[in-house]
């Protein structure tokens, strides 16, 4: 497909008598009829890619998908349709191809790091490793040396491959699938810091005292290569179930361990937010999707998110000591009013929370909202039920985190200056980040003159739509796994929970992973109304509340797999 076609639609092909006419598949809309001319063949049944003529009325395939039983398929389309699975251009294969799959030596500013022992850490599934680490005891302190992708030397400034990873801005993950930022020959090649080969990479050094406190880093051009490759299940065993693995690692595996939990214990005590929300894991096989569950954070990825952020802070505060023009993430404190509304909220549920500060002002609005997330995850915990409405309420009161070229603080992290350096490979500000660190030490290209702020804005949208495309994506599959496993008569009860509420009905998570709407209508003869809160739903005749975090009965009425919904109504058939 080419990149140039603009505004697809994915469809499904059907037959009105001699005509083939496409029914947009995933929204409601027109039928767009098909022509016999200048478009890829399909027959009826088929999900297609459609591209309309102006007017919307008539349109051409532009390319066959295949079986919509089929989740990939399905996936595939969705992606087709968001513009996220194109083939990338001629011009960006050539250049890539051109390629070797090794660098050269290293010379000059690049530091030899070869006979270091890197290793990386990684969900059992990934191909594009971004980063590794080396962990090494130096006198009664540590030696952090955070490895990152030099993708800035394999993809030039303004050339096809820079210009095509400018306009995706990242890799889209959809269940079973990824539409990669950069070609598979980079991304899962010759960036990707595989074991047992030589790869470049930028390296941030970090000397730790015994106290945990973080010297002075250092930043430099290298090549290391990689010893292991860790999955996140593979560290989880070596340090719980002492599995086999080289002493050195071992070692080093430990002591990131525990760096990580300190570090992560004192962002903490500085107001950093930890709402411990559970990953949803899907399973597909051969074109169903036959399982979803939630897991909760791996040891493993706190290990490396911890000196991650380090890094990403390490680097920001070296752009900013060197006044080199970058992108930083912003994520502002939140604005007090909001605070005290979901304080007010929180009470208004009997949710226990810590008294607000006599003065509140924006950092301590930050702190307050750091502080009453515990507090409110561990009152979840204790009832049962709650924390996912809760966290929720807790996420709304804060501002949205974005790109921006002005450096800016971090509220969620309790971080001064933060950016993103750590994943080139998927996230084109990242890429933006290691050329202006490259530039300032004098050991890469002068930087992008661009205006940084309008790439910032489009690079944060671009962000939120990869996010919706994937939470879409999600929405999908669990609705396919949901229709597989329900009866036929659709008679099963679920005990669930109230995660959001909004005027026409509530939002219940049921089942563990599912989720589904309740309209108001379906409540009984009452009539309900929203509170001021946003809280409860409340009876106008019964006074009965439906209120954020409680338990809920429900039985599925409809699913529209297509579109990712599911329509609840009460276990009791109440009308």
């Amino acid at each position: 497909m080419s990149a140039d076609d603009a505004a697809l639609v994915a469809c499904l092909v059907t037959r009105r008598g001699r005509f083939l006419v496409a029914e947009p598949y995933f929204e409601p809309g027109l039928p767009i009829t098909l022509g016999r001319r200048g478009g890829t063949p399909a027959e009826a049944g088929e999900l297609v890619l459609v591209a309309p003529a102006r007017g919307g009325s008539r349109g051409r395939v532009v390319e066959r998908l295949g079986d919509p039983d089929d989740i990939d398929v399905v996936l595939r389309a969705l992606a087709g349709q968001a513009g996220a699975a194109r083939a990338f251009p001629a011009a960006v294969e050539d250049a890539v191809g051109r390629l070797s799959p090794d660098p050269p030596p290293p010379t000059g500013d690049r530091r030899d790091l070869r006979d270091r022992p890197a290793f990386t850490v990684d969900p059992g599934t990934a191909k594009d490793h971004d980063d590794a680490l080396t962990v090494e005891r130096h006198g009664d302190g540590l030696r952090v040396l955070v490895h990152i992708a030099d993708v800035a030397a394999v993809v030039p400034l303004a050339g096809p491959v820079d210009e095509e990873a400018r306009r995706r801005g990242f890799s889209v993950y959809l269940p079973g699938r990824v539409d990669p930022m950069l070609p598979q020959a980079l991304a899962s090649g010759r960036c990707s810091l595989v074991p047992g080969r030589p790869r470049d990479v930028v390296t941030v050094e970090l000397p730790i005292g015994p106290d945990r406190r973080v010297g002075r880093p250092s930043f430099s051009r290298a090549q290391i290569v990689s010893r292991r490759r860790f999955s996140y299940d593979e560290v989880e065993a070596v340090l719980t179930d002492g599995a086999p693995c080289e002493p050195d690692l071992r070692l080093a595996l430990a002591d990131a361990d525990a760096l990580a939990h300190d570090l992560r214990a004192a962002r903490g005590r500085r107001g950093a937010l930890a709402l411990d929300r559970p990953e949803l894991e899907l399973e597909l096989v051969d074109g169903r999707v036959v399982d979803a569950r939630t897991v909760a954070e791996p040891r493993a990825h706190a290990l490396v998110e911890e000196l991650m952020v380090l890094a990403n802070e390490a680097v920001a505060a070296e752009l900013t000591r060197r006044r080199r023009p970058a992108l930083f993430r912003a994520h502002e404190p939140p604005d007090p009013e909001s605070v005290e509304r979901l304080y007010d909220a929180l009470a208004d549920l009997g949710v226990p929370t810590p008294p607000l500060p006599d003065v509140l002002g924006p950092s301590e609005a930050a702190a307050a909202v750091g502080r009453v997330a515990g507090t409110t995850l561990a009152y979840a915990r204790q009832r049962g039920h709650g924390a996912e409405a809760w966290s929720t309420m807790i996420l709304r009161a804060l501002q949205r985190a974005r790109y921006d070229p002005d450096l800016r603080s971090h509220a969620g992290l309790a971080s001064p200056a933060y950016c993103h350096f750590t994943s080139p490979i998927r996230r084109y500000p990242d890429l933006v980040v290691h050329r202006a660190l490259l530039d300032g030490l004098g050991v890469g290209p002068p930087a992008a003159g661009e205006d940084l702020g309008d790439l910032a804005v489009a690079l944060s949208e671009r962000e939120r739509e990869a996010a919706t495309l994937e939470r879409d994506g999600e929405r999908i599959c669990l609705a396919r796994l949901l229709e597989d496993r329900l009866p036929a008569d659709r008679d099963e009860t679920f005990a669930g929970e109230v995660i959001g509420l909004i005027g026409s009905g509530l939002f219940v998570r049921f089942g563990g992973v599912f989720e589904g709407f309740l309209p108001v209508r379906r409540l009984g003869r009452d009539w309900y109304d929203l509170n001021d809160r946003g809280t409860a739903l409340v009876g106008r005749s019964s006074g009965f509340r439906y209120r954020l975090g409680d338990p809920v009965e429900v039985r599925v009425e409809r699913i529209e797999s297509e579109r990712g919904r599911v329509a609840l109504a009460p276990a009791d058939g109440a009308e």
